[in-house]
């Protein structure tokens, strides 16, 4: 099986293509460099207002870090293209796998950000090969997503108590929440 193969059954988007990968040389060794080309049917979106817009021209070739495949570190390069958007003037496109100026994918953000929860940060990085700040700006993306996504409108009351569990100054504080059900 390709790897091609694997990726159009995990991360496959619609206006874009993988050709073959290849390896690189890179700082620790090698690395593998997946290239992505748009469909050539495909017009790019805008990033402002995310409506598809005529393309302009292509800035040079991005590498975007993705999910490392049995410790060898995974790169996506793509050349973004500029598109000509009636009110937004002339801006980068919007892709799928990432947002805005960041070298991470989404996957790989939040790859970083599961494996987080059960190791430190520090730790996290060093079996990655990433920095400590990679993890971090991981983290922050998903718990920014997930305070934009809550919804708090069924939260009918909140308890708070505290109850001592040994002698001494040794107290436990619950909180208990109640909910109504959805209908």
């Amino acid at each position: 099986m390709q790897l091609k193969t694997i990726l159009n059954s995990i991360e496959k988007y619609k206006s874009f293509v993988y050709p073959d990968a290849k390896w690189s040389p890179g700082k620790s060794g090698k690395e593998i460099e997946i290239p992505i080309q748009y469909r050539a049917n495909s017009k790019p979106i805008c990033s402002g207002y995310g409506k598809k817009c005529s393309g302009y021209d292509r800035l040079k070739a991005r590498r975007f870090e993705f999910v490392p495949l049995l410790a060898i570190p995974v790169f996506f390069v793509y050349a973004l293209r500029r598109v000509n958007c009636q009110e937004c003037g002339v801006v980068v496109e919007r892709v799928p796998w990432a947002d805005g100026k960041n070298q991470q994918t989404n996957s790989y953000r939040l790859f970083l950000a599961t494996w987080a929860k059960r190791l430190s940060w520090q730790e996290v990085a060093r079996v990655f090969g990433t920095s400590w700040d990679s993890v971090y700006r991981a983290i922050c993306w998903v718990v920014s997503y997930g305070v934009v996504k809550r919804d708090l409108h069924s939260i009918t009351s909140i308890g708070v108590d505290e109850i001592q569990y040994r002698r001494g100054h040794k107290y436990l504080t619950l909180v208990f929440v109640h909910f109504t059900p959805r209908e």
